[in-house]
């Protein structure tokens, strides 16, 4: 063990170097030999890790996304070349090449994270077996040994023995419980983690199997930290619940503020957008007017959440620019149709309607249809002076074989006659 801390010196030395500064600054508030100075120094090094990983964690975010536009594209390609695995990998290698985009960039935290983790498991592992490692010399050694957390050391693991807990000054249910109870929540943690991130923050509107690999990975992953975590000491314990709440904070932030196009967690957003901009008539974040920005370049690509927020700022007056911005309309109501092709413009007149079509019968007779009916084809209601003279003179009967004026309400044209009823 101390052959391959060796090798990895270059990793170990600088993370106890970071845990020994900070314990020098908690140790002044709380002691140096009490288990909150080395705990949090622990906590304050998750932290500082996860702060300097906050941009590949956008990256992993940006990649994630682009993975999952990219699902249907890659589903196509497995099914035209299932029969070639080797033409198959060429196509996906191009399309990501195409893309731009890059499969190990969403795992670009967890490879970055991996060294510390396996620093701080030998650092702590050096205090549990009495060997110095790093900067941390005998009397920070000792302290470490000395500093208990709810009455279980640093060093312990819930697979050690009677004996082993005791020469660390404890006893084996104390550190039973308290490594149990850690285990559990560490657990739990991922789990509620990657449900949320299964059931809000997802595209709902494409199903491929990389949602199924998440939908595993979300029973996976605390069934992994379960089966390892038994074997973990206590530090270690609290290294990884405090990254895997760090995760969960993070998400839930991402999720409220940046969700996935066509995930649940956007439609709630831009319900939520919708509304504080109809109140204030304006996008005065700058986080809004960068979304605002991207759902007006899609144009017709929006989906059902994108155009419901459109039509909604138009409802209230309001016109999202392509700069990101909101802008008061002229009064005008802007609607869009299924496929995201806006139309603005005033109210559309009514249809005009037809007037209705007459009976034979009654075309034959001239008899106008009842009054209150207003049609072309009804009898004029003008006195009969009023009338023009060519008006008053009696129209020809119907079967006389001659072009003549109709009568009001019969057909223009030669009338054919009728034929005779057969008794």
């Amino acid at each position: 063990m101390d052959t391959i801390a060796s090798l990895f010196s270059f990793i170990t030395t600088p993370v106890s170097w970071v845990i020994v500064q900070f314990h020098s600054m908690y140790g002044k508030i709380f002691g140096p030999d009490t288990g909150w100075a080395w705990g949090l120094s622990i906590v304050s090094l998750v932290i500082l890790i996860r702060i300097c990983l906050i941009p590949l964690f956008v990256k992993q975010i940006k990649s994630t996304r682009a993975m999952q536009t990219l699902q249907p594209e890659m589903k196509k390609i497995q099914e035209r070349y299932k029969n070639d695995k080797q033409r198959q990998s060429e196509e996906m290698m191009k399309l990501y090449k195409e893309t731009g985009t890059n499969p190990l960039s969403s795992c670009l935290p967890i490879l970055a994270q991996s060294p510390f983790f396996f620093a701080l498991y030998h650092v702590l592992n050096g205090i549990a077996t009495g060997s110095t490692i790093g900067v941390i010399n005998d009397s920070l050694l000792a302290s470490a040994r000395k500093a208990h957390i709810f009455g279980a050391p640093l060093a312990a693991k819930f697979t050690d023995s009677s004996s082993k807990v005791e020469a660390l000054g404890a006893s084996l249910t104390d550190v039973r419980v308290v490594t149990a109870i850690m285990i559990v929540l560490m657990s739990a943690s991922q789990f509620y983690t990657q449900r949320q991130l299964m059931t809000k923050n997802v595209d709902t509107t494409v199903k491929t199997p990389f949602m199924q690999q998440q939908k595993m990975l979300m029973y996976v992953f605390p069934v992994m930290f379960a089966v390892f975590g038994i074997n973990f000491p206590v530090g270690v314990l609290v290294y990884w619940l405090t990254t895997n709440v760090w995760t969960m904070g993070q998400q839930m932030y991402v999720i409220h503020n940046n969700p996935t196009p066509g995930s649940k967690a956007q439609a709630a957003y831009l319900e939520r957008l919708t509304k504080h901009v109809t109140n204030h008539g304006k996008a005065r974040k700058r986080s809004e007017r960068t979304i605002i920005k991207a759902i007006v370049a899609k144009g017709r690509d929006r989906n059902e959440f994108e155009r419901k927020f459109i039509n909604g700022l138009n409802k209230a007056g309001l016109a999202a620019q392509t700069d990101g911005s909101v802008v008061k309309g002229d009064g005008a109501v802007a609607t869009q149709t299924e496929d995201g092709t806006p139309t603005t413009g005033t109210p559309a007149a009514p249809k005009r309607q037809q007037p209705k079509r007459q009976t034979k019968s009654q075309r034959q007779t001239g008899t106008a249809k009842p009054a209150g009916e207003p049609t072309s084809l009804s009898k004029s209601d003008e006195p009969e002076d009023a009338k023009p003279a060519s008006a008053s003179k009696p129209a020809q009967q119907p079967g006389t074989g001659t072009r003549s004026k109709a009568q009001s309400g019969q057909r223009k044209g030669p009338q054919r006659p009728k034929s005779p009823s057969k008794k």
